[in-house]
């Protein structure tokens, strides 16, 4: 009697664990596929936007509006949730420090990897400026040269440090003016954020609570329930990428099309023969060099470096970074969740060494304007110390007006670049990305604990299956149960490794 009840049992139990699952998991592209359909229908959108020209009084298409609210709104997102996203991040990084062989080591091993990749990157980019030479073959005015608000001197930097608050934040309030020049007594008050402040604040709170023992833990098991919250909602936001993708490559496209090019076609070559070295040439010598399979590498990394490329922002592309090192690359959850955090805020091979060295010769060169040998150690010394000061958001405008003032170089050429910066930025972005990616996987190769099988079968599909669905084959599925709540809610630190 028994043995009877058994027998239909086992294949109903199958049949429930590998047929539901299986078509959730199939009903559309990877993510990878999406980005890439996004990019394709943006880039088609946009030129027919171009196409359709401006409006009355020079004012955008509707088109083009729509395609410029739907990236902005997507940027938007992924700025709201950086602030509770870097604090958290960094505060739970720092306590699992607790449970790493060798943390200091590790840290130690991390940093000086950060320097090296961000000394040959900044040596590519003085290389290319000096052989583009793209100040002396620009077309543009010194009339359109004009100084920016924000300034990047090394003064600025430091006491920027320095929190105003416990959270970082700052408010500021301008009251509306009429066209005669009176007050009309309206006011707007925004709110801004420091990610420099912020992660200041992460790294003292992190230290105290590791150095408080015990009397600490109801403090960091708030803060990783918190972080698993914020990992949540931010992949929401991360799964719209592929419509965040069609509105900012579509706009611009639109907005700025090939025109703003012509004058810095020779710099933008620059940037980006210098960012493809870097990333297609330097990277994969350094893998080949610690014994590591580059296509591994790339197949694993690429989602997280298509994210950065369309939502240029370090720190928004954060969890696909940290999810791609751990589950694809193999890198193990305690270190990972340090090191990538740490370098989403002060790494960044693209903005902080390609692009000020090749900036920085070419307003050299409009202004007629002479460097030395030791202007250009100046160069790959900024970039190397001065990495941190980009602070993982888009554009690099502080990191280059830092180098200028450095320099001695007039700050007014930073206008000069303005117009073409959004379609450098993507390609900077992702570099920066990559190499957030690869020093980690580097690291944890030379120090033995990367997990090389893992590594060499690294996938780029299904980063989202354990967030909503067991995976074809998972005991936990077969028994009838859900897999752990904190697997399913904890992507930032590898939040399965199921395959």
């Amino acid at each position: 009697m028994s043995s009877n009840p058994s027998k239909p049992a086992a294949p109903a139990s199958s049949a429930d664990a590998t047929s539901a699952p299986v078509k959730k998991r199939r009903r559309f592209p990877s993510f990878s596929t999406q980005i890439l359909l996004g990019l394709a229908l943006g880039v088609a959108l946009g030129g027919i936007a171009l196409a359709m020209g401006k409006g009355p009084d020079e004012t955008p298409n509707g088109l083009t509006t729509t395609l410029a609210t739907i990236g902005s709104s997507f940027v938007t997102l992924l700025k709201a949730i950086v602030p509770p996203l870097i604090f958290t991040a960094i505060v739970a990084s720092i306590a699992n420090l607790r449970t790493v062989t060798n943390a200091a080591r590790l840290a130690g091993q991390t940093l000086l990897w950060f320097a090296i990749t961000a000394a040959i990157s900044v040596a590519v980019g003085i290389g290319l400026g000096l052989l583009f030479q793209p100040g002396n073959r620009a077309s543009v005015s010194l009339d359109d040269a004009s100084e920016v608000g924000r300034s990047g001197s090394w003064l600025d930097f430091l006491t920027g440090l320095i929190p105003g608050n416990v959270l970082g934040l700052g408010a500021s309030t301008s009251l509306e003016q009429s066209d005669d020049g009176a007050l009309t007594g309206s006011a707007e008050t925004s709110v801004s954020f420091s990610v420099l402040q912020i992660l200041v604040v992460a790294l003292v709170i992190g230290i105290a609570a590791l150095k408080s023992g015990s009397k600490a833990d109801p403090f960091l098991a708030f803060n990783r329930s918190a972080l698993a919250i914020i990992q949540k909602v931010l992949w929401w936001i991360i799964r719209l990428a592929p419509l965040g993708t069609l509105g900012l490559i579509g706009n611009a496209i639109a907005t700025y099309g090939w025109g703003s090019l012509g004058s810095l076609a020779w710099f933008a070559a620059a940037v980006y023969v210098g960012l493809a070295l870097v990333l297609f040439v330097v990277y994969p010598v350094l893998l080949r060099a610690n014994g590591l399979k580059i296509a591994s590498y790339f197949k694993g990394a690429w989602p997280a470096i298509q994210l950065a490329f369309v939502s240029r922002s370090s720190i928004g592309t954060l969890p696909l970074t940290e999810r791609v090192t751990e589950r694809n690359l193999g890198v193990p959850r305690e270190y990972s969740s340090f090191a990538v955090p740490l370098a989403a805020t002060t790494k960044m091979d693209g903005c902080a060494s390609i692009y000020p060295a090749i900036s920085a010769i070419f307003v050299a060169e409009i202004f007629n304007i002479d460097l030395s040998v030791a202007d250009y150690l100046l160069i790959a010394f900024v970039s190397v110390v001065g990495s941190a000061a980009t602070a993982g958001l888009t554009g690099a405008v502080v990191m280059l007006t830092l180098t200028l003032s450095t320099l001695g170089l007039p700050l007014a050429g930073v206008g000069l670049l303005l117009a073409i910066d959004p379609i450098l930025d993507m390609g900077r972005t992702a570099v920066n990305v990559a190499g957030q990616a690869l020093v980690p996987t580097i690291v944890a190769k030379r120090e033995g604990i990367l997990d090389v099988e893992k590594y060499e079968s690294a996938s780029a599909e299904d980063l989202f299956a354990d967030d909503d669905a067991p995976v074809e084959g998972d005991a936990s599925a077969e028994a009838g149960t859900t897999p752990d709540a904190a697997d399913r809610t904890e992507p930032v630190a590898g939040a399965s490794t199921r395959r």
